[in-house]
């Protein structure tokens, strides 16, 4: 028979909450991860400020990375904005 170490109450209470803990971080991880947001053709036009043709030239161009999911063409948001950053850090020549 194994014998059962005695654990006062506030330790074990404390070892369950760290473990707790560490497995709700590991959770909120996984499903920050799998919240990819996809925008229509139109809602990136709207938040470029700019046409559907001029969306379709920079998406040909790889300007913008698209994805075609049957025979729609969807963006994900994150990369949108991330084009948007790499944008303002362009230096225009006079």
């Amino acid at each position: 028979m194994s014998e059962l170490s005695i654990i006062n109450l506030e330790d074990l209470t404390n070892t369950i909450a760290s473990v707790l803990k560490e497995q709700l971080e590991v959770l909120n991880v996984v499903e920050q991860n799998n919240q990819t947001e996809y925008l229509t053709r139109k809602e990136v036009a709207k938040l470029l400020g700019i046409s559907l043709p001029t969306l379709s030239d920079w998406s040909k161009r790889g300007v913008v990375p698209s994805y075609r999911i049957q025979s729609r063409v969807r963006y994900v948001k994150a990369e949108v904005l991330d084009c948007l950053e790499k944008v303002n850090t362009i230096k225009y020549r006079s």
